[in-house]
């Protein structure tokens, strides 16, 4: 399953969709050039307990590495995974 990344300038989410629904995704939102604000992580009940949170996070985790972006994560599932995974902290505000 593929994650995309959809982005309007402002806001955007990375998201797993099947059959043209969205069953997992992450909410951000720009907060100046370089500072994104993760707002929210929603997975879809049939993925409960399979680490598709934890993909979005990987995912968006890159794209900031490679964009030079810093992140402030006020979803309190985004906020407990960097507080676990000392590989992705270098990342946060």
């Amino acid at each position: 399953m593929d994650i995309q990344h959809q982005f309007d300038g402002r806001k955007g989410s990375f998201f797993i969709e099947e059959n043209e629904k969205r069953l997992a995704e992450m909410v951000y939102v720009m907060a100046g050039p370089q500072k994104m604000i993760i707002e929210h992580t929603e997975v879809d009940e049939s993925f409960k307990g399979q680490g598709k949170g934890a993909k979005l996070l990987e995912a968006l985790v890159a794209f900031v590495r490679k964009e030079e972006i810093k992140v402030i994560p006020l979803c309190p599932f985004a906020k407990a995974t960097f507080k676990k995974r000392v590989d992705l902290q270098d990342v946060l505000n």
